[in-house]
C-alpha cells in the first residue's frame, strides 16, 4: 500500500503539482525546473544574478540554461549547458563544473570574468507552510508554469567576477526562487523582485503571465510583500485577492485587491540600461532571447489595510522583467537596448564542454 501512495504522489508531482503542505522545492522532473538567485547590496546600488534552468530535451536527456549578470557594469554572460541536474530530494541544481546550487551555497563558473562563489547565513525562508506562491494553483496539475519565492531574504559572504571586476558580496541580501513547468515559459510573462527598501527586512516578489492547462486559459499575477513586522501578504487568487497588471517593457503598474489587504506596485526602468535574458525552448536544446530585464529598477509600494496605509516604500535596485516566447516585441526591444548602448541580447555562447 505504501509503495502505491508513493508511485501515486510521484505521477502526481510529475505533472508539475505539489499537494497542500507539500514541498516544491525538490524536482518535479517537467520539461523545465528553474533556479535563480538574486544579491543586492543597496549601499553601492549593486546587484548580482545567477540562473539555471534545467531543462529535458525530446528524448528525456536535461540540460540547462545558465546565467550571470551584474549591475550597474551591464555584464551578462549565457550559455546552453551539455548537462544538467535537479535534485529530487531537496534544493539544488547542478551543471558539471559550472553550476552548483543549493540552498545554502552557490558557485558558478562561466569563464574567468564569470564567477560566482557565495554562502549566505540568516535565512528568511517562505513561511507558510501549506502552500507556496503559486497559492492554490500549486494543487493544480499539468500547469505551463509554477512559481515559489523560497527564499525571502539572508545575508550573503562570498565574491563575484563580473565582466573582470571582483566584488565583495560580504553584507548583500540575498533572494531565491524556483519557477516550473510542463512548457517551458509561457508566451507572455512579468517578474519583479526587491530589497532595497528603507527597511532592510521588507521583501516584494511578483510572478504573472498566462497560466495554461490543456484548453484552460487565463491570465494571473502573485504578488508577495513581506513586511517589516514579518507578516506575509500574498494576493493573486482571481476570485478573492485579484491582481491587475499593466506592463511594458520599462514600466510596471500592478494593482492587488483582497478583503482586507490592497497593495499598490510601480516600477520604472530606463531601457537602455536592460539585460535581454535567454529563455529556453527545451526540447530544442537551445535558448532564445525572450526576455528583458532589468537589475537596478525603481519600485514603489504601498499596503493598506482596511483602507488605512500601513507601509510604503521606495527601492532603487528592484529586479523588473517583461518576456514571454514569441512575444512580439521582444526583437524590436532588443534593437532600441543595443542602439542605446544597452547590454547585447542573450544568445547563446559555445556549450561548455562536459566536466
Amino acid at each position: 500500500m505504501a509503495s502505491a501512495v508513493r508511485r501515486t504522489l510521484r505521477t502526481y508531482r510529475a505533472t508539475g503539482a505539489d499537494l497542500p503542505f507539500g514541498d516544491p522545492l525538490p524536482a518535479h522532473d517537467v520539461a523545465m525546473e528553474g533556479y535563480f538567485w538574486r544579491f543586492t547590496d543597496p549601499a553601492s546600488g549593486r546587484v548580482v544574478i545567477a540562473l539555471n534552468g534545467v531543462n529535458r530535451d525530446g528524448d528525456g536527456h536535461h540540460w540547462s540554461t545558465l546565467g550571470l549578470a551584474g549591475h550597474p557594469n551591464g555584464f551578462l554572460r549565457t550559455t546552453a549547458h551539455p548537462v544538467g541536474h535537479a535534485s529530487a530530494t531537496g534544493l539544488g541544481a547542478t551543471a558539471g563544473d559550472a553550476f552548483d546550487g543549493t540552498a545554502d551555497r552557490l558557485r558558478v563558473d562561466l569563464g574567468p570574468d564569470a564567477r560566482l562563489d557565495v554562502r549566505w547565513g540568516d535565512p528568511v525562508p517562505w513561511p507558510r507552510q501549506a502552500l507556496g506562491g503559486s497559492s492554490v494553483f500549486q494543487a493544480v496539475p499539468a500547469l505551463n508554469q509554477y512559481w515559489h519565492p523560497w527564499l525571502l531574504g539572508g545575508t550573503a559572504r562570498g565574491m563575484a567576477v563580473v565582466g573582470g571586476e571582483e566584488w565583495d558580496l560580504d553584507g548583500w541580501v540575498v533572494y531565491g526562487e524556483k519557477n516550473w513547468g510542463r512548457g517551458g515559459f509561457p508566451g507572455s510573462y512579468w517578474w519583479g523582485q526587491a530589497h532595497g527598501f528603507e527597511d532592510p527586512s521588507v521583501c516584494v516578489a511578483f510572478a504573472g503571465g498566462e497560466v495554461t492547462a490543456g484548453p484552460l486559459r487565463t491570465t494571473v499575477t502573485a504578488l508577495v510583500v513581506l513586511l517589516p513586522d514579518g507578516r506575509l501578504l500574498r494576493l493573486g487568487d482571481p476570485v478573492v485577492s485579484p491582481v491587475r497588471a499593466e506592463v511594458t517593457d520599462d514600466r510596471w503598474l500592478l494593482r492587488g485587491r483582497g478583503a482586507r489587504w490592497w497593495v499598490d506596485v510601480e516600477g520604472y526602468a530606463p531601457l537602455d540600461a536592460a539585460h535581454v535574458l535567454p529563455v529556453p525552448l527545451p526540447a530544442e536544446r537551445r535558448n532564445v532571447a525572450g526576455a528583458i530585464e532589468h537589475l537596478g529598477g525603481t519600485m514603489r509600494v504601498r499596503v493598506r489595510q482596511w483602507g488605512r496605509p500601513v507601509w510604503e516604500g521606495t527601492s532603487r535596485v528592484a529586479g523588473l522583467e517583461h518576456g514571454g516566447i514569441g512575444r512580439g516585441g521582444i526583437d524590436r526591444a532588443s534593437a532600441e537596448i543595443r542602439r542605446r548602448g544597452g547590454s547585447p541580447d542573450a544568445t547563446d555562447a559555445p556549450p561548455l564542454g562536459r566536466r
